[in-house]
This record gives C-alpha cells, sequence and structure tokens, in this order.
C-alpha cells in the first residue's frame, strides 16, 4: 500500500465540529427561575409545597426562582417533574416544541444555559440543547461545557445518561467508583445512581443524551 501523509483520524477533531459554548448572561439565567416560578404557580403550589415534593430546602427554591442561584440540571429534572412539565420548558424559553423531527445546524443552536452548585454556588457548567423543538420527546440532547470543581454534589433523578466526551479530561463519580475519561471515552448510567461530572485541570466538553423516564 502507497503511502500517504493523512493523518490518522483523531477525536481532537470535534472540537472543531462543536464550537465553543457561549457564556449564559444574566438574561439566560433568569429564563430558568421564572420559568420555573410561573410553572409552580400554574400547578398552584406553593414554595413550601414544591419542598416537600423535590426534597429541595424553600430557601434554596425561593432562591432559584429569585434567579439568585442557577440550578445542575439535575435539579431542572427534578422540578420538571414535580411540575408535570417537559423537561424543555423549564430549559428553553421556546418550550416543549410542536415538531415531529428536527435538524438543527450549528448556526442555529439555541442559546446555553449555566447551572451551579447549590451547595457553593460556583458555576459549574453550561449546557446547550441541540434538539429543542420536537414535541412529545423523552430524550435530551444537550452539548455541555464542564468547568473544574472539588465539590462532590451527587445528582440523584430520574431516567438513564449516555455521556460522550468530545475535549478535555472529564471526572465522572459515580456510586462508590471514580472514572477518569478522556476524549473519545463514554459512559452509560442509571441517573438514580448518585453521580457527578466535573472538569479535571481546567474545562471539558461532552456531549449528553438524557432519557427522562
Amino acid at each position: 500500500m502507497p503511502p500517504t501523509d493523512k493523518p490518522p483520524i483523531n477525536v481532537d477533531y470535534f472540537q472543531d465540529l462543536t464550537g465553543d459554548i457561549d457564556t449564559c448572561d444574566d438574561a439566560c439565567r433568569e429564563q430558568i427561575g421564572d420559568r420555573i416560578k410561573r410553572l409552580r404557580e400554574e400547578k398552584g403550589l406553593s414554595i413550601i409545597e414544591l419542598s416537600q415534593l423535590t426534597g429541595f430546602a424553600p430557601e434554596t427554591l425561593q432562591a432559584i426562582e429569585d434567579n439568585a442561584i442557577s440550578p445542575q440540571l439535575g435539579t431542572i429534572i427534578k422540578l420538571s417533574k414535580a411540575l408535570d412539565s417537559a423537561l424543555q420548558r423549564l430549559l428553553s424559553s421556546d418550550g416543549e416544541g410542536e415538531k415531529l423531527y428536527t435538524v438543527t445546524r450549528r448556526s442555529e443552536r439555541k442559546a446555553s444555559s449555566r447551572s451551579a452548585s447549590l451547595r457553593t454556588r460556583r458555576p459549574g457548567y453550561s449546557y446547550m440543547s441541540l434538539a429543542p423543538e420536537v414535541k412529545g420527546r423523552h430524550m435530551e440532547a444537550l452539548l455541555v461545557q464542564l468547568e473544574a470543581d472539588d465539590d462532590d454534589e451527587r445528582s440523584v433523578h430520574g431516567g438513564e445518561e449516555f455521556i460522550f466526551v468530545l475535549e478535555g479530561t472529564v471526572a465522572l463519580n459515580i456510586g462508590e467508583e471514580r472514572f477518569v475519561l478522556e476524549p473519545g471515552d463514554s459512559a452509560y448510567y442509571l441517573s438514580t445512581t448518585p453521580h457527578v461530572l466535573t472538569a479535571r485541570g481546567g474545562r471539558a466538553k461532552i456531549l449528553a443524551v438524557i432519557y427522562s423516564d
């Protein structure tokens, strides 16, 4: 076979495909709190009643609705269940979606949202929905940018998750085990198992597919 100068395929090429995730500004963060409050009021629930349904302290829920903190994705999933709402109604200002299918061009991707630890309130990650317009779906495909964080606050919620590392190094702590994932590595787990994802040594980027039952 004749020699070739073509380099072998490397997962680093995903960087060109995904691009950067824009930092969530104040308007982006406020939309999440506003939507949670609106859905709670539509259900006729008080902060105390929502606290009893989710296990989150009333003070934490009030801070989320006041946009003082940005909830983690696991927190948003729990809230969507308690509010009998599609997850996308909380993730996106566009609502649940009305299409039977969608093709999302890179230039058409929706603005990202930012989440933070409920304990330390430090930013943990930013995420961008990749398929926000399909109605009645049970999966969420997200591009997630992880930040380095020493906090070990575990997330527990219903459903299943698949992650694929695109850039950087990711620490996955799940159950009693800890894994270090490099670009090209992936993991699939039940979201009912306590888990946390963080970047090691800076930032990392992953593709996350979440099945919400």
